[in-house]
């Protein structure tokens, strides 16, 4: 986020100001897909060129990998557990630690261990379907842990827990966007004492009630705030308190029932981009007011874009938008023009994971494991296309660090690099 407007600065960042070297959340350190610093990172690979190194997981995840220093943490079952694996750079077992009994997932794609960790480089903080929320030290020593279906009541999510927990300056907040009682919960990073809780019901109709979206954490005008997308809305919530700021709805008008939405809004130079309606709408809202801003705040709609699962990636006043289908395009985030876009492939399979903006290339990654890379130019590129190998399964987003890319499948680990 390096562009500024008059009056309003943005920084979307973790509490801890995160090197070359770190990836501590699954859509990396400005919750948006990029990749800031460090080049490097291969364009070309193949299942025996450019992987250093490919490691068999004790069991299921679609988590991505969270990276701090040395130290590769990601979320998988472990003996019918909710499991935490620790490993180093090189790829090999540091520690492992269960936390609660694993509540499988419904849907074929889908496990009881899909959120990604997150970490401030002091902690690191953990959530599965089955309700558990966790903070660990970088030894694997449990700090505190919570059950949120305890605290607060069932999950009503039709399918499986999806949304990974974001640390603010002093918590760590979990939303909860369901049918029946929806809330955003934070508890202080350190004690695990619960810091506040705010009830998010929206009075959208079924299925729409639900989101397994992630928020977006960033300081606007000086504070600190959690954009929310789901149940027909964005809500932005200071992040001390939990309290609404403003609001925008409308993304639902016909009143549909079955409106859940997956993907995550991403923010640039001052724009919530929201995709909605099962990938049929894009919608742009410009920060700041206060209440209902539906009417003042949003900046444009595009529809039928089709990013129904993966959440756009956002850079230089550009927003790249992947379709499930795997059509990739590039708007200008200030009017919604689309400025080229392109299909990296046909075929039947489709798209779970983000893109991820790094050195000058945009990557896309198939649920077969098949890795597109784009130029992110002033056209349609298409620079490679990457296998790994039969039988693999990808949903999970890879992470990016120092000249390496993590790309984690069901039932493995890869680290690709030169």
């Amino acid at each position: 986020m390096r562009s500024r407007m008059a009056g309003l600065v943005l920084c979307l960042a973790v509490t801890t100001v995160a090197s070359a070297g770190n990836w501590p959340n699954w859509r990396g350190p400005g919750f948006d897909g990029v990749v800031r610093e460090g080049t490097g990172y291969p364009t070309h690979w193949s299942k025996d060129k450019n992987v250093l190194w490919k490691v068999d997981l004790p069991g299921k995840g679609a988590s991505t990998p969270v990276v701090w220093g040395d130290r590769i943490v990601l979320t998988c079952a472990i003996d019918g557990k909710n499991g935490v694996l620790c490993l180093d750079m090189a790829g090999k077992p540091v520690w492992q630690k269960t936390i609660g009994s694993e509540k499988a997932g419904k849907h074929a794609k889908a496990t009881g261990c899909n959120p990604s960790a997150t970490t401030d480089g002091k902690h690191l903080y953990v959530y599965f379907k089955s309700g558990d929320l966790a903070c660990l030290d970088f030894a694997g020593k449990i700090v505190w842990q919570h059950n949120l279906q305890e605290l607060f009541g069932e999950d009503t999510l039709w399918w499986d827990l999806g949304t990974s927990p974001v640390l603010t300056r002093d918590n760590v907040v979990v939303a909860v966007m369901q049918t029946g009682p929806s809330y955003l919960a934070a508890f202080n990073k350190v004690t695990g004492e619960k810091a506040w809780k705010h009830d998010r019901n929206l009075e959208s109709p079924e299925e729409a009630a639900q989101s397994y979206s992630t928020p977006v954490v960033l300081t606007d005008k000086g504070r600190e705030i959690l954009v929310v997308l789901g149940a027909d809305h964005v809500t932005a919530h200071d992040a001390a308190t939990g309290h609404e700021l403003w609001r925008v709805g409308g993304l639902n008008p016909t009143n549909h029932k079955y409106f859940r939405s997956i993907a995550s809004p991403v923010v640039v130079d001052g724009i919530v981009v929201a995709p909605y309606a099962r990938g049929a709408t894009l919608t742009a809202i410009r920060l700041g007011g206060s209440g209902d801003v539906t009417k003042s705040q949003v900046v444009w709609t595009k529809e039928k874009m089709e990013d129904d699962v993966p959440s756009p990636a956002a850079a230089d006043g550009k927003v790249y938008v992947c379709s499930d289908k795997g059509e990739l395009s590039c708007l200008d985030v200030q009017t919604g023009k689309v400025l080229w876009s392109g299909l990296v492939e046909k075929n039947r399979q489709v798209f779970s994971s983000s893109p991820v903006i790094a050195d000058g290339k945009i990557y896309l990654t198939r649920e077969d494991g098949k890795t597109f890379v784009v130029e992110q130019g002033t056209e349609f590129k298409l620079l490679a296309a990457n296998e790994l190998g039969e039988g693999e399964f990808v949903v999970a987003t890879p992470a990016f660090v120092d000249g390496r890319i993590l790309i984690r499948t069901v039932e493995h680990l890869y680290c690709i690099g030169k």
